[in-house]
């Protein structure tokens, strides 16, 4: 079967899917929504995030999107070395390693957190749950600056980081307008380059569970919802029905034109100006500024990897080095093994 035949296949099943779903009206009439939105495809997808379902599983002592993100990705992040090289010239070091456990922010090993909003709307106390991850942006800065290529934007609409590539420099967080990005030290390919002169370890987010993506299954913050409040199928699908919803609920929606765009649009049954006000923007903690402009308007990459290219140059021949050294020690563990 031809990529473009199983690409139309594909489309049919997603739709016939979609179509279980009517003009928006189930999630305010209380009918079931199908948990798959989507079937194995190579179209762009996008998820979409219904705060007027979301309720934060207060019922659970971690909800349940963090909880199942947590066990997917736990032994995504190697060993932490013992003692982490002090980065020069500004020795800062970022260790999450012995803070596992947290799950109020984003941090290498916490991808999604859920912000508890309570809001005055006309008179009356609403509260909204606001759950936060990566946006898996149109054109995502962080891609375009790495000097690594470490981060790229996958054909599915992921965005995401290749910890094999990654030094840990951080300018796709310095890029990012939430500073989703997280650093871990003393871990990836840096230690084995020039450790404390280039690099500081690795940066995680989210990568909209991409493996799983790849073997036809859904992203695990879509799948463990119990309220059903996250979905994720082809993009014009979701936007149609995010557009719908919006109308039905006389409702707001964020992510659409945020940053250029972005695979991740959040339906909100009150404004996001009034949700944002409840945000105090700390680190892991981004906010949700309506009308959000790229970082990368003030930024000149092109001026800063020309000056960066001779060390790219030493530290890349440093990586291939040791790729390949890595290289020739797992072929002899494998003949001493056999």
């Amino acid at each position: 079967m031809s990529n473009i035949m199983k690409e139309k296949k594909d489309f049919n099943i997603n739709r016939r899917s979609f179509l279980k779903i009517s003009a928006g009206a189930a999630a305010l009439t209380g009918l079931s929504l199908p948990k798959t939105a989507f079937a194995r495809t190579e179209a762009q997808l996008s998820t979409l995030i219904d705060l007027s379902l979301c309720d934060g599983c207060e019922n659970l002592q971690t909800p349940a999107c963090v909880g199942a993100c947590k066990a997917i990705n736990k032994d995504k992040i190697p060993q932490v070395v013992g003692n982490i090289p002090e980065p020069w010239p500004r020795k800062t070091i970022e260790d999450w390693s012995k803070k596992q456990e947290v799950t109020n922010r984003l941090t290498p090993y916490n991808f999604i957190y859920v912000h508890k909003a309570e809001i005055d709307v006309r008179g009356q106390r609403k509260t909204i749950f606001v759950p936060r991850r990566c946006m898996h942006c149109d054109n995502p800065a962080c891609a375009t600056i790495c000097p690594f290529s470490a981060n790229s934007k996958k054909e599915n609409g992921a965005v995401v980081i290749d910890q094999n590539l990654c030094f840990g420099g951080a300018k796709c967080k310095d890029v990012c307008p939430w500073e989703i990005p997280q650093r871990q030290s003393g871990v990836g390919v840096y230690l084995h380059v020039l450790p404390g002169l280039m690099g500081n370890g690795v940066m995680y987010k989210c990568d909209l569970c991409n493996d799983r993506l790849s073997c036809g299954k859904l992203p695990g913050c879509v799948e463990a919802c119990p309220r059903q409040a996250l979905l994720i199928g082809p993009r014009k699908e979701i936007e149609r029905i995010a557009g719908e919803r919006a109308r039905v609920m006389n409702g707001y929606i964020y992510g659409k034109t945020e940053n250029g765009g972005t695979a991740t649009l959040y339906l909100s049954p009150v404004s996001f100006e009034l949700i944002n006000n409840t945000m105090a923007k700390k680190p892991g903690q981004p906010d949700m500024k309506p009308d959000v402009k790229r970082r990368m308007a003030a930024t000149d990459p092109l001026g800063k990897a020309v000056l960066a290219a001779p060390a790219l140059g030493l530290i890349a021949a440093g990586a291939l080095n040791w790729f390949s050294r890595r290289k020739e020690m797992v072929k002899k563990e494998q003949k001493n093994n056999g």
